[in-house]
């Protein structure tokens, strides 16, 4: 009955703790958070789960812990030193890392605190899609990837925030991510740029966005992001800047099988550009606003 824990209170990672604990707490099973100390943690501490400083702590007082940080260098900062997550680790401990990374950067880490720990600490690679919508309602897809009976021991935690999916050995989870964040950023480029363009032809953009949820274009992303685009509300969800890394990945991988690629390369470059010119903070669909800036210069 060892606790669950949670690193990475994020956007995202608030909400998918919260389905967590909602479905261990009936079994007296305990939910430790790493709390950064800036009030990400409170609501979650206010309804049963127990707040720790460092990562240690939660080694410690946990069989399994879920990652949701940015990338992996966020996580090995938590590793090393007294109070790093190594230090904690004195029986097994699964570390589900549900955060999007490179793949081979999941085998690396795998393999590598395997051989620090004796074998106590492993790795299985979840990473999940929905955002924030389906975070906090607890629908995500969960990509999952890694040896069949440490996949066991996960699902049950996984099941509380999605609908999970043995895909493959460890770092199967991460291809499929990235062949899911090729997609999405496809489709968000596509409506950012049909956005613009009827925009400036006098069309209502957000009736136009609108009709076409009704035909073959309808898509989750079109139905989310939909009043985004009409209003130009770049609040963020999912901050644009982390596509580059995703599409990064998917590019690598690609590049691993052979596989010659249509639009990767040039997503890849608009995000990078646009996170170059300050615009990597805000959601994705501040794609729009890239694209109505590409076509003014133009002009």
């Amino acid at each position: 009955m060892a606790g669950v824990g949670f690193i990475g209170l994020g956007v995202m990672g608030r909400p998918m703790a919260g389905h967590i604990l909602d479905g261990i707490a009936p079994e007296g099973r305990e939910l430790v958070l790493l709390d950064s100390g800036r009030g990400n943690a409170d609501a979650l501490i206010g309804r049963g789960a127990r707040g720790v400083t460092t990562a240690r702590a939660v080694a410690e007082a946990c069989g399994l812990i879920v990652v949701m940080l940015p990338d992996l260098p966020q996580l090995r900062d938590l590793l090393d030193g007294p109070e790093g997550l190594l230090a904690g680790v004195g029986k097994p401990v699964l570390l589900v890392i549900c955060s999007t990374v490179s793949p081979d950067g999941v085998r690396e880490l795998d393999a590598e605190l395997a051989e620090r720990t004796g074998g106590l600490l492993r790795v299985v690679d979840a990473p999940v899609s929905g955002g924030e919508v389906g975070a906090v309602a607890g629908t995500m897809s969960i990509m999952v990837g890694g040896p069949r009976g440490l996949v066991d021991q996960a699902l049950p935690v996984l099941d509380l925030m999605g609908t999970p999916a043995h895909l493959g050995p460890l770092g199967a989870g991460q291809v499929a991510k990235a062949c899911n964040q090729l997609i999405c950023a496809a489709q968000v480029a596509a409506i950012a740029e049909a956005a613009v363009v009827a925009e400036r032809a006098g069309l209502d953009v957000g009736r136009l966005l609108t009709l076409l949820q009704g035909g073959y274009a309808a898509s989750t992303i079109l139905a989310d992001k939909a009043d985004r685009f009409a209003q130009k509300d770049y609040t963020v969800s999912g901050a644009a800047k982390f596509m580059v890394k995703d599409l990064a990945a998917y590019r690598a991988e690609a590049d691993r099988t052979g596989t010659p690629t249509l639009i990767a390369d040039r997503l890849l470059d608009a995000f990078t550009e646009l996170t170059a010119q300050g615009l990597g903070d805000q959601d994705t669909s501040v794609v729009q606003a890239y694209v109505a800036g590409r076509a003014a210069t133009a002009g």
